[in-house]
């Protein structure tokens, strides 16, 4: 036997080691940006879809980019439409400012709970919206209502007649109309930085989803917290989108893997969500947030005022703006 030599090992640990690198080099790497911790319910349906994509072997890869280190919260509808970004999950109405229709996605009162989300998702109201993204070269994998509430650094809000005189930072220009209505001062700013305008008294209240609430440890803020419970006001469309253009680049093998994965994630992010409206209830009261429901009265007062101020004015701005209100209106 011919004695083993050192030499001979390094020549075949680099041959390996090539063979390894242009094996990696061969999968088709997406990149998903996001603006929340990996804590959080919509970094969990990225992570599963991800997870499932690995597992399938077929030569893809989705790398995960959380807490907006990629993109910035608000910019990254662009990105994605120019193929700068190949997946993200998104308030899709963060894209309002280019496609006005997307701020229905947010409006007060529209969604009454997460099963009549659900069949939003899959109404023509949906398909209206999904029409609008491909023109703009980008598709849904994964539908996502998530719902929310109020917080306040000092009295409850239940009511219409509470916000006024205090500064709130509220999701989506519907919700922006319907509490300048009722008095308050509007403050926009992205998730990430609802915390720091709390601790700064920059704001005074605060409306975002269940999950922001406790992803970016809001309680540590908050006095009072009213959550989505039988009463839910707010609902936003949060999806999982992709640029399209880069989805049908893929293989067959590959879209049909990343779209069962996402089929599996949409259903894990419905019962996720439900979950997570009781579970920011608990997180809150443990850190000593005096907790506050609205009642249907309650409710009834902010619809009226919703109807008198966002509805109105979304009609009022956006062509087609009744008959696409009408279409999410007549989903029951």
């Amino acid at each position: 036997m011919k004695p083993f030599k050192p030499a001979a090992l390094a020549a075949a640990s680099a041959v390996a080691l090539g063979l390894f690198a242009a094996a990696a080099d061969a999968n088709t790497v997406l990149r998903l940006s996001h603006q929340w911790s990996t804590a959080d319910v919509r970094h969990q349906v990225a992570q599963m879809i991800a997870d499932e994509v690995a597992e399938a072997d077929v030569g893809l890869e989705i790398r995960i980019f959380p807490s907006a280190s990629l993109f910035a919260a608000g910019e990254q509808y662009t990105p994605l439409t120019r193929g700068r970004l190949d997946m993200t999950v998104l308030p899709l109405s963060y894209a309002g400012g280019q496609r006005p229709e997307f701020n229905l996605t947010l409006m007060p009162g529209l969604v009454q709970n997460h099963e009549h989300g659900a069949r939003l998702n899959a109404s023509p109201f949906m398909e209206h919206l999904e029409g609008l993204m491909a023109e703009d070269d980008v598709m849904v994998l994964v539908h996502g209502y998530l719902a929310g509430g109020f917080g306040s650094t000092d009295e409850c809000i239940t009511r219409p007649e509470h916000m006024e005189g205090r500064t709130i930072r509220a999701a989506g220009r519907a919700f922006e109309q319907m509490l300048a209505a009722a008095g308050a001062s509007i403050t926009s700013m992205p998730s990430t930085e609802i915390y720091n305008a709390l601790q700064t008294r920059v704001l005074t209240a605060v409306n975002t989803s269940s999950a922001s609430f406790v992803s970016f440890r809001l309680y540590e803020q908050l006095a009072c917290y009213t959550p989505a419970a039988d009463y839910a006001l707010w609902f936003m469309y949060q999806p999982l989108l992709m640029n399209k253009s880069r989805f049908e680049g893929l293989t067959e093998e590959q879209q049909e893997v990343l779209l069962a994965a996402s089929a599996r994630a949409e259903a894990f992010y419905l019962e996720e969500a439900k979950r997570q409206d009781a579970a920011s209830v608990e997180r809150f009261r443990e850190a000593g947030v005096e907790i506050a429901e609205m009642t249907s009265e309650d409710f009834a007062a902010w619809l009226e005022l919703a109807q008198a101020s966002a509805f109105a004015a979304f009609v009022e701005q956006v062509d087609g703006g009744q008959d696409l209100l009408d279409l999410a209106l007549s989903v029951e």
